[in-house]
């Protein structure tokens, strides 16, 4: 989308160096359900109190993630039934610095986000682990490897903003893909954007102007949107609202077999 790029060549940018201080592994996170066409309005307003991530002369960097669960995916009816010290495994690659890491989430019971991970030892896109990432996962969640399958895998781009001032990091994630071994679904029309702050914050410029583009929070993770498209026997009442909001885009949102579901 051309439009993006002019936007966001006209921000000041950010290294990834400079961006560590902003990784806000311990932070509280809310989630935003969107449709693509307003990512430009958003940007033109964030010119002023923000900064884009830029690598290697890009701004809109690539990612790919494999999931993990269990075969009756625990981690996704934890999520669905709202259940909080609840667990999130992936291995994320980030294509554009050619680095990879096995992430843990951890969405405690006073509704803040902790991420711990380490560099991937093995393959991204597989369920076999090495000795020191199923310590990492032992060690770390109440799981062991020996429960785990990989489930999903997503590709999708990502810009990353940071506040001029605050301790505040936003994501839009667009051009999202979702896979299993059966078959994908591309949601070319959705956009998730994500703001991320420390506990102490209470204001956020960004979601001042999401809310000026009539955009509300929406705690549905890509992992549960996937899961739904990709499994059709998977249990999804407590997202209904949700499903319909996405469907309501006014785009031509495709939800493959999942279109009559609710």
């Amino acid at each position: 989308m051309k439009i993006l790029f002019d936007i966001l060549n006209n921000f000041s940018s950010v290294s990834l160096k400079e961006i560590e201080k902003f990784s806000l592994m311990n932070r509280m996170d809310t989630k935003f359900i969107l449709p693509v066409s307003k990512i430009p309005a958003l940007l033109e307003k964030s010119k002023i109190n923000y900064k884009v991530l830029e690598i290697n002369n890009k701004h809109c960097l690539r990612y790919f993630s494999t999931y993990f669960d269990t075969n009756d995916f625990i981690m996704y009816h934890s999520h669905h039934n709202g259940k909080l010290n609840r667990y999130k495994i992936r291995k994320r690659e980030y294509l554009d610095t050619n680095t990879g890491f096995l992430e843990i989430k951890i969405k405690s019971n006073k509704g803040n986000t902790k991420k711990i991970r380490i560099k991937n030892q093995s393959n991204n896109a597989t369920d076999d682990f090495l000795t020191e990432e199923i310590d990492f996962i032992n060690n770390n969640t109440p799981f062991t490897t020996k429960d785990l399958v990989a489930t999903m895998s997503s590709n999708f781009k990502r810009i990353t903003l940071i506040h001029n001032f605050n301790k505040e990091r936003i994501t839009i994630d667009f051009d999202l893909e979702f896979k299993n071994q059966q078959k994908s679904n591309k949601l070319p029309y959705l956009a998730i954007a994500e703001i991320k702050q420390e506990r102490s914050s209470v204001s956020s410029d960004f979601k001042k102007y999401l809310r000026q583009e009539n955009v509300f929070p929406s705690s549905m993770s890509k992992y549960c949107i996937g899961s739904i498209l990709l499994y059709n026997k998977l249990k999804y009442n407590n997202f209904k609202s949700k499903l319909r909001t996405i469907k309501k885009l006014n785009y031509d949102f495709e939800f493959n077999n999942v279109n009559n579901r609710y």
